[in-house]
């Protein structure tokens, strides 16, 4: 899986690209724990080229955002395409996540 990375001035990026399956959970999760290790004010996972992403997906995004708020790093997910928003609306993660439309609106926030 390609994790692309952007350091920003107060948050960081990632996007991953492609199916986001139990077979390549543990990529995300590596590039969410180094970005983490800088401590930025926001992470942002911009989930636009992610068209499915199964229990273990969404398992890691939920640990990273327990990690960060260890260090007061807020989680934002953004650009959800409709099949990967519909899982967090049935767990109803969408009440957990900070969600945005954009990418420009996830740095807005």
């Amino acid at each position: 899986m390609q994790i692309d990375v952007s350091p920003m001035q107060s948050a960081t990026m990632l996007k991953p690209h492609g199916d986001v399956d139990m077979s390549c959970a543990r990529d995300l999760q590596g590039a969410l724990h180094q970005a983490l290790r800088a401590k930025p004010e926001r992470l942002i996972v911009n989930l636009e080229d992610v068209s499915y992403m199964d229990s273990s997906g969404v398992a890691t995004l939920v640990e990273a955002m327990q990690i960060a708020r260890k260090s007061k790093t807020s989680v934002v997910l953004c650009n959800l395409q409709d099949r990967v928003r519909s899982i967090f609306e049935i767990a109803r993660l969408d009440r957990v996540f900070k969600i945005a439309a954009t990418a420009d609106e996830a740095l807005a926030n």
